[in-house]
């Protein structure tokens, strides 16, 4: 029986398989149609991310992670270009008729769930345990999602709720800005 729960240190190797599997550069061209995830992750930012934020929410099912999900505030993120390209734009930005301001919202991604528990509801209990975690800190949830990525984009919008605020380009990648409010918690 999984369970959902907050990561431990211990469970970093468990949460690099599950990245490794579904990464765009490491997943199989089987799996790449159902998503994939596009954020790397050194390990000692991972045990920085679970030890000091209590950003990584999991899946488990005994000592096997069958899911994951990151947040932090932004100065977390900072260091990644993506991020911080994201960090430059917000301000220029608004959610529900309030001016986006990083130190009043955080990022949150990427989210993986192993296919074998995919369709079981497993995302939006995942999703919305994650946003439970971060309501005390912070009043809005932001996120990005790859323009082709159309699994990801789907689950976002039909399953979490979430709203596309805008799009923007980084690279030769286009996105959608999202965003939710952390108090939005539907029954499940």
């Amino acid at each position: 029986m999984s369970n959902i729960r907050q990561a431990k240190v211990s469970d970093i190797e468990g949460i690099k398989d599950l990245l490794r599997k579904y990464h765009k550069d490491t997943i199989s061209d089987e799996d790449r149609p159902d998503g994939f995830v596009t954020t790397a992750i050194s390990d000692e930012k991972l045990e920085k991310l679970i030890a000091e934020e209590s950003g990584v929410t999991i899946i488990a099912d005994g000592e096997d992670v069958l899911g994951f999900c990151f947040a932090a505030p932004w100065e977390f993120w900072e260091e990644w270009p993506l991020f911080r390209h994201m960090m430059d734009i917000i301000p220029n930005y608004s959610f529900e008729g309030k001016p986006l301001i990083l130190e009043e919202t955080y990022q949150y991604g990427p989210m993986c769930i192993d296919s074998s528990i995919r369709g079981t509801g497993a995302f939006e209990k995942l999703f919305f345990a994650s946003l439970s975690m971060f309501k005390e800190r912070f009043p809005i949830m932001l996120t990005f999602v790859n323009q082709i990525n159309e699994r990801s984009e789907r689950a976002h919008t039909q399953k979490a709720h979430m709203k596309t605020i805008t799009t923007f380009d980084f690279g030769d990648n286009h996105y959608y800005l999202m965003g939710i409010r952390t108090d939005y918690l539907p029954e499940l």
